[in-house]
């Protein structure tokens, strides 16, 4: 038999605040997180603009013993893990380290570690690379250390699936504990690649946009997007049975009710512009979260400000939702940037809140919609309202696609 799998804690890090309220507050006003880089000279990249963390203490929820080993990424996701548990209301002792798993994602894992040891070997040869140069790049040590803080004694796993990682990996852990193979799991994703690779890298690609305007640099939908602008930070989600989460008493948050995912097998870095792989997800968590096309109130779109993606993800929900007259949809990446694998986490997270407010976030950086976008774009006069199901889509290079589908809790 099946099991109900809800919500319980949350956590967050992003350029609109440094924990999951503060997120969700920056999300629903609208507050744009993108400035100008100051985390290193960028002016050679030709890049200007990222949506950095603001006045991080990781000290705050963690002692340095915790993180002075982690990469930045790690220590991200170690930090909303602390948060999110403490929102569930779990420590430890409460719970049996044998029900309590970890299903955490990056798209890149320790890049900043990667670019400053590879340095260190070119200038200073072999011999002066750091022994924890392995333990701190390497893209599982999220999972690992948040384990290990937490005592947690079921599955542990990474998911990289680019883009997409964030979404993949709550939606596993949803089917892990519907499927009664753990009863509390902490599922996110986090990312630290505003550095000089990872600007550059991007940057290499075209993917990223050159503007020097942060109000206008991420601009999903619009017909003059020219790429996303990078992100940073974690999000983190406690996912547990519900008839666990209901004897201990737990503040439920949301229930997750869908999953889907599939792959485009079309392209290394551009989606199917038919969407087909990208209609299957959206279908199959919706079905399995028995919402008909015509229910669904919200689309947190994956929306990352490119040509290629924004119109092929708007061609694929209005294929599928085409008949529904009520429903809504928006990019945060306007706000936050594109955190890469960490993105389909926070958005999850915004998500959420868009459930518990009937408040959907608008859609930033939007000013003129793009002809070929045939949706309705949340924006300040329409975005409040009932919202009882929603879904979070999140595509990833390589043709990942990954879509969760959450309803309004009300016990």
């Amino acid at each position: 038999m099946s099991k109900r799998v809800v919500i319980t804690g949350m956590g967050a890090l992003t350029s609109v605040g440094n924990d999951a309220k503060e997120t969700i507050d920056g999300f629903l006003n609208s507050k744009q997180g993108i400035a100008p880089i100051t985390k290193f000279d960028a002016s050679e990249t030709g890049i200007t603009v990222a949506a950095e963390l603001k006045d991080f203490d990781p000290t705050e929820r963690l002692e340095k013993k915790n993180f002075r080993k982690l990469d930045d990424y790690a220590t991200y996701a170690l930090y909303t893990s602390v948060e999110a548990m403490q929102q569930a209301g779990l420590e430890k002792g409460s719970y049996k380290p044998e029900d309590l798993g970890v299903i955490y994602a990056t798209g890149i894992g320790g890049l900043t570690t990667i670019q400053e040891q590879v340095i260190k070997m070119h200038d200073k040869g072999p011999k002066r690379v750091s022994p924890l140069f392995v333990p701190k790049a390497i893209a599982n040590m999220a999972a690992g250390n948040v384990s290990m803080f937490f005592d947690a004694k079921n599955t542990s796993q990474t998911i990289v699936t680019a883009c997409a990682s964030g979404t993949n990996a709550i939606g596993n852990a949803f089917r892990a504990i519907k499927n009664g193979e753990a009863k509390i799991i902490i599922a996110g994703g986090s990312e630290a690649s505003v550095n000089e690779i990872g600007i550059a890298g991007f940057a290499a690609l075209t993917a990223l946009s050159d503007s020097t305007d942060p109000k206008r640099a991420s601009m999903p939908f619009d017909k003059d997007r020219n790429g996303f602008v990078m992100g940073e930070g974690a999000g983190t989600v406690v996912l547990e049975d519900y008839d666990h989460a209901k004897a201990r008493g737990a503040n439920i948050l949301a229930e997750v009710v869908g999953y889907g995912t599939t792959s485009d097998a079309y392209h290394l870095t551009s989606p199917d512009p038919e969407g087909t792989g990208a209609i299957a997800a959206m279908k199959q968590a919706i079905d399995e979260g028995n919402i008909d096309v015509n229910e669904l109130d919200y689309v947190n779109a994956h929306g990352t400000a490119t040509h290629a993606n924004d119109e092929a993800e708007s061609r694929a929900i209005n294929k599928l939702f085409k008949d529904n007259d009520h429903l809504k949809v928006s990019s945060t990446k306007g706000m936050t940037g594109h955190a890469l694998g960490a993105a389909g986490a926070i958005e999850a997270i915004a998500l959420i809140g868009a459930l518990q407010n009937d408040q959907m976030p608008v859609n930033v950086g939007l000013e003129n919609l793009d002809s070929e976008v045939n949706v309705e774009i949340v924006n300040d006069s329409n975005n409040k309202g009932t919202v009882n199901t929603a879904i979070s889509n999140s595509f990833g290079f390589g043709g990942h696609n990954a879509v969760i589908a959450f309803r309004k809790w009300e016990g």
